[in-house]
């Protein structure tokens, strides 16, 4: 019983800290400090465009930020953790993999919640997108 409580004050907690005014400060600081490195010229502006909207429609900067972590870890920390273990963003995004940046439990229902909200409807492309966006992020 305490760890469903759990659970949900901290779901409550994330719902109540992805405010409206929250999002549009965190949206603007994304976009005033983040470059795009030589890493990804695989990816195209294109597809990098595409996956920069979907963070921001989809609310992801309403929990991470390019250097500092809200919510949820920093998206240069979530990369360097899936690129340390070779591992693929997109799989987790699909739920297809755990977590492995975040562990905690409580911050992992959370996510868990959060994903299924926002990206479970993304096609895989627009998937790939987001993942190639956080890649090129510095």
């Amino acid at each position: 019983m305490k760890k469903i409580l759990f659970v949900f004050v901290m779901f409550s907690l994330a719902m109540i800290s992805c405010g409206e005014t929250k999002k549009e400060d965190v949206k603007k600081e994304v976009e005033t400090t983040k470059e795009v490195t030589k890493e990804a010229p695989a990816a195209s502006s294109d597809m990098l465009a595409m996956g920069e909207k979907l963070f921001t429609d989809k609310t992801c900067v309403s929990c991470h930020q390019l250097d500092a972590k809200i919510v949820g870890p920093s998206i240069k920390d979530i990369v360097k953790v899936y690129d340390q273990y070779d591992a693929s963003l997109v799989a987790f995004l699909k739920g297809e993999k755990e977590a492995i940046v975040e562990t905690d439990p409580g911050q992992v229902a959370i996510m868990k919640a959060n994903l299924d909200g926002f990206v479970k409807d993304l096609k895989e492309e627009e998937l790939e997108a987001l993942a190639a966006y956080m890649k090129s992020a510095k």
